[in-house]
């Protein structure tokens, strides 16, 4: 396995939006960052030969870092067709082993099943409004998250993270997500709440670039904390359930502090 440095060099030439939309917190996952999180997960044994996808995915930071570690399956879906434009450049740039099929798509109602995403067979994706190249057919039934959500920090988007992790407890059976800072109390009782357990969590550093006209500091870093969660259903949970809890309201205070400084790939 790849040192965590040599991924974070790989992933240091993947560009970040061009034209980043405030409303969507659109920020670029700093190549350190993503580094870290996709080596982690490497080391438990969550990437390779597993399916792996990106919710949110901006450019494709986090999807390219593991389709580099050798992912059996890659998928990133994003809302942003230009992002996405950016994600396909970043992925020829970056030449992977592993295709990434990106999906043009709200990360929280993606047009995604869990039985789609760990079928064997190329064709298992096709109806998915998608660009890019098809999936590599084999076993890949183990289905890892991993994701930088918004953090909902924007006055009108509280708790937009809330969403994406009721996405993620219908999909995944393992997922790595970053909040902000003082989101843990609130992401443990949503994991506990939609049959989850957070086993790891650690403190993260996100230098973000001056990316908006009302920023006035030309770089600001951004306290966070990323959680490992696995996921577990049961024989009657229909994988609608969690997605269902997107809508309902958030009563967590995950959000405190930071305010316009979420994250999207």
């Amino acid at each position: 396995m790849a040192s965590r440095r040599a991924l974070e060099g790989e992933l240091a030439v993947v560009a970040g939006f061009a034209d980043p939309t405030v409303d969507l917190e659109q920020y670029p996952t700093p190549a350190d960052v993503a580094a870290h999180v996709v080596h982690l997960a490497d080391l438990r044994g969550d990437v390779a030969d597993r399916t792996v996808v990106d919710l949110g995915a901006g450019t494709g930071m986090f999807a390219l870092g593991a389709a580099l570690r050798g992912a059996r399956r890659v998928v990133g879906v994003e809302l942003d067709a230009g992002a996405l434009g950016v994600a396909r450049a970043n992925e020829r740039r970056v030449g992977a082993r592993t295709d990434v099929h990106w999906v043009h798509a709200d990360a929280t109602h993606p047009p995604l099943t869990r039985e789609r995403l760990v079928a064997t067979g190329r064709d298992e994706l096709e109806g998915v409004d998608a660009d890019g190249a098809r999936p590599s057919a084999g076993d890949a039934g183990t289905v890892t998250a991993i994701m930088n959500p918004p953090f909902g920090a924007r006055t009108g988007n509280e708790h937009a993270d809330r969403a994406f992790l009721a996405t993620v407890a219908a999909l995944a059976d393992v997922s790595y997500s970053v909040h902000n800072e003082g989101s843990r109390e609130f992401v443990e009782s949503f994991a506990a709440d939609n049959g989850g357990t957070v086993t790891d969590a650690f403190a993260a550093t996100l230098t973000l670039d001056r990316t908006y006209a009302h920023q006035t500091d030309e770089a600001a870093d951004i306290d966070a904390e990323a959680f490992r969660i696995e996921w577990t259903r049961d024989a009657g949970s229909a994988d609608g359930d969690a997605s269902d809890a997107a809508d309902e309201p958030s009563e967590a205070g995950d959000t405190d502090g930071t305010a316009d400084d979420g994250g999207d790939d």
